[in-house]
């Protein structure tokens, strides 16, 4: 596997105490001091990534209260509002985004996350329709696996994302085409290969691509989506007879090669590794396979908690704590398979309400907030 850039020749020791040196001087005093009344609230905030509607902050009133009350770690973009059917939800032209983006950092006394799903081809939020380059998808540079043609794809995604002021995006799929009538991975060219070789290899580049335009990647859906023959968007997805082991060496290489940038779950039920939960929710998948036998130590994100592979079969307490036992560091909620304003309001309390009854110990939120803020000190803070 070619060199995936100098993001993976830092020593984690130092990167730890850089880390620790940015949290320090450049936190607000809110957010390092222990003893604070609200640092609890500011933990949990930004354990919250949170979809909104608006294209402007005139018109994001719940948004701006999530950030200014609740201190939420990041924002997830979307084009077109799913619930609303409605082809404008953040994403108008290239200006009104950078205005947005600028304009929501603003607000936050902690850097936030700004996401986006632009893994390029059909699974984009930057459409040219609304003025933005075409892109290229996955699966098209995985069939033409070439360093020199992914890279220059994945640099000029890079560089657009972060000329519009959005710092993360949830990228590289590095699902396997094992099954390429997969209605969510296969039929939607987001896989670049069934070859874990050459995902690998193609996932390595893109990320590096990202590293040098100041973009996190985020590889998903783990522990591998490639496989199911269903839509966690819309309902259980059972993977026990399709997944197979090889599905984990993307994520395997990756991470022996120095990957720290998030993982994304998958809301997957696989009874080979877990006979009760789905991923995101399942200790023995995240704590275990991907933080134990894998060895990731970043942050983990969950897929869409409002997915229905969730919403059908677990109450919205149920789901968080499960999450977070799980060891979930951030809980997506994208507002776009269903929408509830209040929906990081809720969350928060919930939340806050588990650590308050002892359900969840503070020093398990304390854990997710360190990698939360490590990371955030060595991508955005030294950039805002």
């Amino acid at each position: 596997m070619p060199s995936t850039g100098h993001r993976y020749r830092v020593p984690s020791m130092k990167k730890g105490l850089l880390a620790l040196f940015l949290l320090i001087i450049l936190c607000p005093p809110e957010v390092t001091a222990r003893s604070r009344p609200d640092s609890l609230k500011i933990k949990i905030g930004q354990m919250l990534m949170i979809g909104f509607r608006g294209v402007d902050l005139k018109h994001a009133p719940a948004i701006e209260a999530d950030i200014l009350k609740r201190a939420i770690g990041g924002v997830v973009l979307f084009d077109y509002d799913v619930t609303a059917a409605s082809p404008v939800r953040n994403i108008d032209s290239a200006d009104q985004l950078q205005r947005l983006t600028a304009g929501l950092q603003q607000l936050s006394s902690i850097p936030l996350f700004i996401a986006i799903d632009q893994e390029g081809g059909r699974v984009c939020r930057l459409k040219p329709a609304r003025g933005f380059p075409p892109s290229v998808s996955a699966a098209r540079l995985g069939a033409i696996d070439n360093a020199d043609t992914t890279r220059q794809a994945a640099g000029s995604t890079a560089a657009l994302l972060a000329r519009l002021g959005i710092n993360m995006n949830l990228a590289p799929c590095v699902d396997l085409n094992t099954n390429p009538a997969n209605p969510v991975i296969g039929k939607l060219d987001r896989s670049y290969s069934g070859d874990p070789a050459v995902v690998a290899r193609q996932a390595g580049i893109v990320v590096d691509a990202f590293y040098q335009h100041g973009v996190i990647a985020v590889l998903k859906h783990f522990p591998g989506h490639g496989s199911s023959t269903q839509d966690t968007h819309k309902g259980f997805t059972d993977v026990t007879a399709t997944w197979s082991e090889t599905e984990l060496e993307p994520y395997r290489e990756l991470i022996c090669q120095g990957y720290d940038d998030p993982v994304m779950t998958a809301h997957v039920f696989n009874a080979r590794l877990d006979s009760l939960c789905p991923a995101t929710l399942s200790k023995a998948i995240v704590g275990g396979l991907l933080r134990t036998r894998l060895g990731f130590r970043g942050v983990v994100i969950s897929d869409d908690m409002q997915m229905k592979a969730i919403t059908d079969r677990y109450s919205q307490e149920e789901a968080i704590r499960m999450a977070l036992d799980a060891g979930v560091d951030m809980l997506l909620f994208g507002n776009n398979v269903s929408y509830d304003p209040l929906v990081a309001e809720q969350a928060a309390g919930i939340i806050r309400r588990l650590v308050e009854k002892g359900t969840i110990a503070p020093d398990r939120i304390d854990a997710s907030y360190r990698r939360i803020m490590a990371l955030k000190t060595r991508t955005i803070f030294p950039r805002k």
